[in-house]
């Protein structure tokens, strides 16, 4: 049941991004063009995104645990690191540059498979990189 759950999950994220426009790279670059020509319409996406996550952050507590898990898995870092500010600023760089972010990068597989297939097998290759310098398998 939890892998038709997680499936079901997927398809919905991602078609909610491509109806959100989140996988058009022009639509993500114009959002944020901040001083040139803007283009808005993904603060709406966002603040959806907001108002979805403050509900869930409000209803998760009162749960005894998950519906489809045995207990919730919630983050308890809360420090800024250098490695996590170094890691975001090169995910803001990319996001401008390519459009997409890896979420609608996977999700535009399906729209645009060779635009996305080249930022894909470049952030998997980042991913992959990262891993050999840090020495992890």
């Amino acid at each position: 049941m939890k892998p038709l759950v997680s499936l079901l999950a997927g398809i919905l994220f991602g078609a909610g991004l491509t109806v959100g426009g989140m996988t058009d790279p022009a639509r993500v670059r114009g959002f944020l063009d901040l001083f040139g020509d803007w283009d808005p319409t993904l603060a709406f996406v966002m603040g959806a995104a907001l108002v979805v996550m403050a509900i869930a952050w409000r209803v998760v507590p009162g749960m005894a645990r998950p519906m489809f898990e045995e207990k919730f898995h919630i983050p308890t870092k809360s420090e800024l690191t250098s490695p996590l500010i170094g890691g975001s600023v090169l995910f803001g760089v990319g996001w401008g540059i390519a459009g997409l972010c890896p979420g609608p990068g996977f999700a535009a597989l399906a729209i645009e498979p060779a635009s996305a297939a080249i930022f894909v097998a470049a952030m998997l290759a980042g991913m992959a990189l990262l891993r050999l310098v840090e020495g992890k398998p």
